[in-house]
Formats: structure tokens, sequence, C-alpha cells
């Protein structure tokens, strides 16, 4: 027998966001791997150290932020026949709450610390899973990120938003065999890709921006 379901309005705005980007945004895709072995055993330190549960998408969303601080093309939009670069790095991220795929949006991410976006993101987090973002909580994204790590997916390609150029899918961490100073050993890596509109990217710019994002989760000491 058939199951039919009613799609939520929210799943139907979504999806017709989501469809038009893919209409006019030509994207290209770079994959990268990132080492985050000494990022996970700094967690446990942190959180004596700050007193608040830092996350590793807490880590991802300033380390995202630093990276476009350097590389701030990547937040540029095509405004007539230029591009225009916003004021702020705003990272929406997306949490899966029970009506839907929420984005909500830590504002300025490169002007505070680990320990605020620590606060903000699980603020916002336990708000968009009990239905209590405010609207302006959903407004003002420059930039995206996908973390899909905890059900365990390893790599996957998002979509990039309608009021973005890029967006950051960061999978699952697995233990890995790897050499390091002459000799194989197990360390934590983690899969990188980000997707980007060429219009607004050139790919070798791209590159450079997730290589010294990948810098940035490798050093996790540089961040804090």
């Amino acid at each position: 027998m058939t199951q039919s379901l009613q799609a939520s309005k929210i799943q139907k705005l979504i999806g017709k966001r989501m469809a038009e980007s893919k209409r006019t945004k030509p994207c290209f895709y770079l994959s990268a791997k990132a080492d985050v072995t000494d990022l996970l055993a700094l967690r446990p330190k942190l959180r004596k150290q700050l007193n608040v549960k830092v996350t590793t998408n807490c880590f991802y969303i300033k380390c995202l932020a630093i990276a476009c601080e350097q590389y701030a093309r990547v937040l540029a939009m095509i405004e007539g026949d230029n591009l225009k670069i916003p004021e702020e790095i705003n990272i929406g991220f997306a949490v899966n709450a029970p009506q839907g795929l929420i984005v909500p949006v830590l504002k300025k991410a490169n002007q505070k610390s680990l320990a605020d976006i620590a606060h903000e993101e699980k603020l916002f987090t336990n708000k968009a899973r009990d239905n209590e973002l405010q609207l302006e909580e959903l407004e003002g994204e420059t930039v995206a990120l996908s973390y899909l790590g905890p059900y365990d997916i390893d790599s996957f390609v998002a979509i990039v938003p309608p009021q973005t150029s890029c967006i950051l899918a960061v999978g699952n961490i697995a233990h890995q065999m790897v050499p390091l100073d002459g000799e194989i050993v197990e360390r934590r890596l983690v899969s990188l890709t980000l997707a980007a509109d060429h219009c607004v990217i050139n790919p070798e710019y791209a590159a450079k921006f997730l290589s010294y994002f990948k810098e940035l989760l490798e050093k996790p000491q540089q961040v804090i």
C-alpha cells in the first residue's frame, strides 16, 4: 500500500528555493580531507578551560569565519555587472529539526571567540528544534555550512543557498592509516566538500580557500 505524506510549508519553501539556486548557479565542487586528530584531543581540555561544550561544529564555524576573512571573495554576490562583498561574515549552519531543515545564522562570526560560538551554536540548535527561532535569527546568511558527520555520512555535496555563493559540506570523522614522519599511523580524518558558484569564484581561489580552512582545522590552537 502506498503511503502518502504531506509536505510541510517549510519543506515546500526550501525545495522551491534550492531548485531555483540549482538552476541559476553553475557550481563546481572541490574535496579535501583534514586531519582533526589534534582538534579532537583539544576539545575535552577546552570544555574545562572555557566552561562550555565545544563541539566539532563550533570549530568548523570558527575556522570558516577566519577563512572567509582571508578569502573574502567567497562571500561575494552578483549585483548587476558587479560583485558585492558583504561587510559581515554571517554563517548559516543547518540543523535538523522536527519541522524540517532549519538554518539559523550566526552573525559576525569572525568577531566572536570560540566560546561565544559554542554558546550561540547550542542556543540556536535548541531553539531550532523547539521551533522558537525568530525571523532575524534566520536572515542575513553570507556563507553556509552543512555538517552530516553525526549521521555517519562520509562525504556529500550540498546545494549552494540562493543568498550565498558557496557552501561547505562536512562529513564523518573516520579512523584512517596515513603516512606521518616516515611511519604509518592511525589518525582521524574528516571529508570536506566545497560547492562554489563559478560566476563569482574561480576554482584556483576556491582551492586556496579550502586549503586554508583545512590548515586551520589541523592547527586548532590557532583558532582558540
